[in-house]
């Protein structure tokens, strides 16, 4: 298990240092010619760190963005992860950015899998940057204690970009980016705040089962360091 801490003495500091070690990542593969593709979490944690990403004077039209996983809900709800990045990030200098949804017009998630593989599948992968964030209960992605299709997303079938899953915490029925897909990236954040994460992160990082607290695969299987960004 290997990490690297990044603390701030607040969630405005911390989101700018965030933001600039995005914009870095990206800028060092948009050097290599074609396209960068960035995966982001929901929530309400990462609002102040996609508005100062934002405002980055990078090549944003050579930039994908898409996020790491998705509430199976139209933008229309306020509980859709695609609505806050489309208020939050996709602004200014950002707003050329090219956005690749997670959700489709489709009943189910196992409905709209297909469509939504073949758009991941188009990116330029692996991924430049993955920013992950973090549950009480130490789930992260859609990756929750009790979901239906955990072992598969935490070991998919070879080549498998995205899962379903349905868990008693998830609420809403939801897609997720797949622990490999995740752990490719070139860069691999996981953005906390507060000191009830701060626990639940030293709890993770005692051995146990990753299927108690999933976030524990990410840091376990990670064969680069898990950048942690903190702020109390």
């Amino acid at each position: 298990m290997s990490i690297a801490r990044h603390d701030f003495p607040t969630a405005e500091a911390l989101a700018s240092g965030l933001a600039d070690h995005i914009a870095a990542v990206l800028t060092v593969r948009l050097a290599q010619g074609g396209r960068a593709a960035l995966a982001v979490s929901g929530g309400r944690t990462p609002t102040r760190m996609f508005e100062a990403l934002s405002g980055k004077p990078l090549d944003w039209a050579r930039v994908d963005i898409t996020l790491v996983d998705e509430r199976w809900v139209g933008e229309e709800s306020d509980r859709s992860n695609a609505a806050l990045v489309r208020k939050h990030l996709l602004q200014g200098p950002a707003a050329a950015a090219t956005f690749v949804p997670l959700h489709v017009d489709a009943p189910t998630p196992e409905d709209g899998m297909a469509q939504v593989t073949a758009s991941i599948a188009a990116l330029p992968l692996p991924f430049a940057v993955v920013v992950l964030g973090m549950g009480d209960d130490g789930h992260t992605a859609s990756f929750f204690p009790g979901g239906d299709r955990l072992a598969q997303a935490l070991a998919p079938a070879a080549g498998q970009l995205l899962e379903t899953m349905r868990a008693p915490a998830a609420g809403e029925p939801r897609i997720t980016l797949t622990l490999p897909v995740l752990l490719a990236a070139d860069a691999l954040c996981l953005h906390i705040e507060g000191a009830g994460k701060q626990r639940v992160l030293e709890a993770a990082l005692v051995a146990g089962p990753a299927e108690a607290m999933p976030i524990r695969a990410v840091l376990t299987r990670s064969v680069r360091p898990v950048e942690i960004f903190w702020c109390p």
